[in-house]
């Protein structure tokens, strides 16, 4: 089996709504009531797009292709951007200069980027049709929701910058 590091990444962590409060605490006139029920992903305007994130830091994780299936691979190593107490980017407004490889999640690029979506993300389960699991924190009204579930990577991974290139095979999981 032939592994070859991912050649995209997706580092989609950002939350305009203050995570302090809940969900609906939080209500202003940009986002709409159950918004995600109600709506297409292209026609949410940005503060509820970004409030779609779980904040589960799974997109953040580097990920292999096998060249001989095309399957991609997890693994525990995660993006030198992301906050390992938080799942939350460091640099999300700078994310993809920083990190030329990071891809930014928009309604029109949604579907070329689905193999590198876990199974459980929020934008993927949308866009597939599927309702938001009760963990979701805009379900649960609890931002820490996602890691009490044990869905976040939170202490199950290591940032990229204690890796080497050639070591990143050996930090492969099934999936998150």
């Amino acid at each position: 089996m032939q592994f070859a590091l991912a050649p995209k990444r997706s580092c989609v962590q950002k939350i305009k709504i203050p995570f302090s409060l809940t969900y609906r605490d939080t209500m202003t006139k940009d986002i709409r009531e159950r918004f995600w029920e109600r709506f297409e992903l292209g026609e949410l305007n940005e503060d509820e797009w970004e409030a779609i994130c779980d904040g589960c830091g799974c997109c953040c994780v580097l990920k292999f292709e096998d060249e001989d299936s095309s399957e991609f691979i997890y693994t525990s190593v995660a993006c030198r951007l992301l906050d390992s107490s938080t799942c939350r980017c460091k640099d999300y407004s700078r994310r993809t200069e920083v990190v030329p490889s990071c891809i930014k999640l928009l309604p029109q690029n949604i579907e070329s980027n689905l193999e590198f979506m876990p199974k459980t993300c929020a934008y993927r389960l949308l866009y597939e049709g599927r309702p938001l699991f009760e963990w979701h924190p805009l379900i649960s009204g609890d931002p820490d929701s996602v890691h009490k579930a044990g869905i976040s990577i939170s202490g199950r991974h290591i940032s990229e910058e204690h890796v080497a290139d050639e070591d990143l095979r050996n930090f492969a999981v099934e999936d998150y």
